[in-house]
């Protein structure tokens, strides 16, 4: 049975976190959860609460969006039945725009748009809408509605993209670069306990190597569409490679002693990035790529880059 989720921004979302700040509030919530569709009486007797103040909540919970009302007949006039629209509520901060100052740039990568591959299955790529083209054939990873892709996923092998170099084209220095994105393993199904070692290189230097702990499926992704199974990989985990002068880093964890010098990313064009699992690896667990209307966040491949005039 898929489940709902609603995710906030609590700076813009202040209705359904005051909704969220009271015990009563947080009390019906969870009866309406246990029991279904109930009445503004049956919800006062079951919680033990006078009728006045649950008729109160009800409202500030609707206004919130965090429950739904509907009018249905009752023995005298009509009666309102409550339901609840949501099943997690996840609050997240708005990534990416705070965080970037004038000499920022940020370039956001389809995750289809790849320019090389080479895969091994299983394997395959699809939409928001469907599948796209024939699971487990890598040759799929070739079929021009790539492009489309949403979620992609292999057993061993890499996908390379091409990112234009706009720090070189307005005569900028960069101080560091940054990759984000929604990673997992790969097993078919889902396996919590499958790790994986995920290895990204740019312009033909390995960065490194993060090991993911497995393919998850406990529950729906948040941005994942109903039509996708629940024995489906789910979601992943939004993880940041950033390389300095001091070397490589994965959230703030340094990895390597590969630095900008060795990138020697003044002297190309564009900034070629290889999403790698290595037959060979220790923990050789496949990859899924999650992109835009799939997993946890509804983000692309983003680079940025730290520059100084």
């Amino acid at each position: 049975m898929s489940q709902n989720f609603l995710v906030i921004d609590p700076q813009d979302d202040i209705k359904v976190l005051k909704g969220l700040a009271s015990p009563a509030r947080i009390s019906m919530l969870k009866l309406l959860h246990e029991r279904g569709g109930l009445n503004v009486n049956e919800i006062a007797r079951l919680l033990d609460l006078p009728q006045s103040s649950v008729s109160s909540n009800v409202q500030i919970l609707e206004d919130a969006g965090l429950i739904r009302t509907e009018s249905q007949r009752a023995r005298k006039g009509s009666q309102k039945i409550c339901y609840p629209t949501c099943d997690e509520i996840l609050v997240m901060f708005k990534a990416g725009e705070k965080n970037l100052n004038a000499n920022d740039i940020q370039v956001a990568m389809p995750l289809g748009l790849y320019t090389n591959c080479a895969v091994t299955a299983p394997c395959g790529i699809c939409s928001p809408e469907g599948i796209i083209g024939f699971l487990d054939v890598p040759d799929t990873f070739l079929d021009p509605d790539r492009m489309k892709a949403s979620l992609l996923w292999f057993t061993s092998g890499f996908v390379e993209y091409q990112f234009p170099n706009n720090a070189k084209l307005n005569g900028s220095e960069i101080e560091h670069v940054e990759f984000s994105m929604e990673l997992s393993s790969e097993v078919p199904g889902t396996h919590s306990d499958w790790p994986s070692d995920i290895t990204l290189c740019v312009n033909g230097v390995e960065l490194g190597s993060w090991t993911s702990p497995g393919d998850f499926g406990d529950k729906r992704g948040v941005y994942t569409p109903s039509w996708w199974k629940l024995a489906g990989s789910q979601y992943g985990m939004l993880k940041s490679w950033t390389v300095n002068r001091e070397g490589t880093f994965v959230d703030g964890v340094r990895i390597s002693p590969v630095n900008l010098d060795a990138l020697q990313l003044d002297a190309h064009r564009s900034i070629r990035l290889r999403i790698e699992v290595k037959p060979d690896a220790r923990y050789p667990g496949g990859v899924n790529v999650f992109g835009r209307g799939f997993g946890n966040y509804d983000q692309d491949i983003v680079m940025r880059l730290r520059t100084r005039r």
